[in-house]
């Protein structure tokens, strides 16, 4: 073992500088002094050649590159032997050495990228903290494909956070423009490191989505988000919903609880705050939920059936079934619907009988009816 070996370049000594910030500066300084020598060179051919400036400019750089057209050469000892110092054996090797350390370069940035140990110049961008237990890859293909959809969002930087992908992010991940950095989210350093002030949205997902006791991890990052004033941009996943008063009382932006299987939620509490209350809601018999009701639909049109319902505090009609079984969502108002059935989005506490909605409906067209009938008759005159 040579354990007296000398390095090869005094800078390696300074452990405590990175190695691409090693190599960056080397190669600013071979640039200088390559600059420094073919200036000196440039001056001395038009000193003592029989050329022009622009003339000895060119033959310098032409002998640099090894291209020599033959067009212009040095006459003189001095010119001569002055290319030989200076650009044969000096800046040639400085050119050498200066793409040596480009490509050695190249090779160090993309380590780092794999390894998640690449800093990003961001702004603007979303950060998401941690990675799903199960199926991460697969969760970050579909929240990014479905947000870079939404007018604005086409082209927005994803960042994700985690201690996963050591060995680098999928393919599919990297090919839509997806980034990651190797950290966890309570670290300060990491933050740091993503840029974290600059984000527009900042996501933290709990680390297992069935296990309770991840809150207490999403807790702590949300905490540390919180001391730098970046609650409000903030939006976790809550487990145990007991805990959602504790996010809300940092300044969280949105808690929500971990839906894996639709990213879809995740990407609307983004773009859209408080629809994912609604989303919420619909996955659970707490509050409000979509209830099906059998009846037939044949004379009136669609914004008829959601006025009834909503003056007879039903609900809210989301869609209705046609005859072939075909659940139709956002029909055109102002044509008739024929049916066999209709959603509502109706309260959990107090679900309404099919027999309340068809009453509702019987009396709306009772109501219309006796409309038709009076607006015919100040048509007419007659009243």
């Amino acid at each position: 073992m040579q354990r007296n070996r000398r390095p090869l370049n005094p800078e390696h000594q300074q452990t405590h500088l990175p190695m691409g910030g090693m190599i960056r500066s080397r190669m600013k300084r071979l640039f200088a002094i390559l600059g420094t020598l073919l200036l000196v060179q440039v001056l001395i051919i038009w000193a003592v050649e029989d050329l022009e400036l622009f003339e000895a400019a060119w033959l310098t750089m032409t002998t640099l590159v090894t291209v020599g057209y033959g067009d212009y050469a040095p006459q003189t000892m001095i010119g001569r032997f002055s290319t030989i110092v200076l650009m044969f054996i000096s800046s040639i090797t400085l050119l050498t050495l200066i793409v040596s350390d480009y490509i050695e370069y190249r090779f160090y940035r993309r380590e780092r990228i794999l390894s998640g140990r690449w800093i990003y110049k961001m702004n603007n961008h979303i950060i998401i903290i941690n990675t799903p237990q199960h199926g991460g890859d697969q969760y970050f293909m579909r929240f990014a494909s479905q947000i870079r959809e939404i007018p604005g969002y086409e082209t927005i930087p994803i960042m994700i956070l985690t201690r996963k992908f050591p060995m680098g992010l999928p393919t599919e991940l990297s090919d839509i423009g997806v980034v990651h950095h190797h950290g966890a989210g309570f670290d300060p350093e990491a933050l740091k490191a993503v840029h974290a002030g600059s984000a527009r949205h900042i996501i933290v997902l709990a680390a297992d989505e069935a296990d309770p006791f991840s809150d207490s991890l999403t807790f702590d990052i949300a905490h540390r988000l919180t001391e730098i004033n970046l609650g409000h941009r903030t939006i976790v996943e809550c487990v145990n919903d007991q805990n959602r008063g504790r996010f809300k009382s940092l300044g969280v932006r949105i808690v929500l609880r971990p839906v894996r299987t639709y990213p879809e939620i995740m990407v609307r509490s983004v773009v859209a705050p408080g629809s994912e209350k609604v989303l919420e809601d619909m996955f659970n018999y707490e509050h409000d939920h979509p209830h099906r009701y059998d009846l037939q639909l044949d004379d009136l049109n669609w914004a008829d059936i959601v006025s009834a319902l909503v003056r007879h505090g039903i609900g809210t009609a989301l869609a209705y079934i046609d005859e072939d079984d075909e659940v139709i969502c956002h029909p055109p108002t102002n044509e008739e619907i024929e049916g066999k059935g209709l959603i509502v989005l109706v309260k959990s506490s107090e679900t309404p009988e099919v027999s309340v909605v068809q009453e509702a409906l019987e009396r709306y067209r009772a109501f219309l009816k006796q409309w038709r009938a009076h607006s015919a008759d100040q048509e007419t005159g007659d009243y």
